[in-house]
């Protein structure tokens, strides 16, 4: 079984956060690893890099606060970091080779796009370009929702 010592977990406020960061929290307690958590605020072009959104920086401190706070249940001390970025994908990949992690754990709801699956663009693009392992953590969901 591999081991894994730098876990980065990117959260997004959304509904699989907290079971990403628990799993990330769980398999660095077993090796004795280490957790980083992002939230990447994406900038429009049209705006400068370090131009903050009150709003964008609100849902980004809330959605870093309950990730410790699951990690802090998980008796784990965890280092979480808000970043700004023209784009999540390249985001991601970056700071996890700054940070020299072996894992990067992905959660994602289930979301429809023209009636099928769809993982966004952020999801194939640290697939794609990652130089660690990757884990894409999808939600359950009942038949109905998949059929609809």
């Amino acid at each position: 079984m591999a081991t894994y010592t730098r876990i980065l977990v990117p959260v997004k406020g959304n509904s699989t956060d907290k079971e990403a960061v628990a799993l990330a929290c769980s398999i660095a307690k077993r090796d004795k690893g280490q957790v980083f958590i992002i939230y990447v605020i994406e900038v429009k072009r049209a705006l400068p890099l370090d131009a903050e959104s009150d709003e964008a920086v609100l849902r980004g401190d809330e959605a870093l606060e309950a990730a410790e706070q699951v990690a802090s249940k998980a008796g784990l001390s965890v280092t979480a970091e808000l970043l700004q970025a023209r784009e999540v994908g390249p985001a991601i990949v970056d700071e996890a080779v700054q940070r020299k992690a072996d894992l990067i754990i992905l959660g994602t709801p289930y979301k429809k796009k023209f009636g099928e699956f769809d993982t966004g663009k952020t999801i194939p693009y640290v697939l794609r370009y990652s130089q660690c392992q990757v884990w894409v953590m999808r939600e359950a969901v009942t038949p109905e929702v998949i059929t609809k």
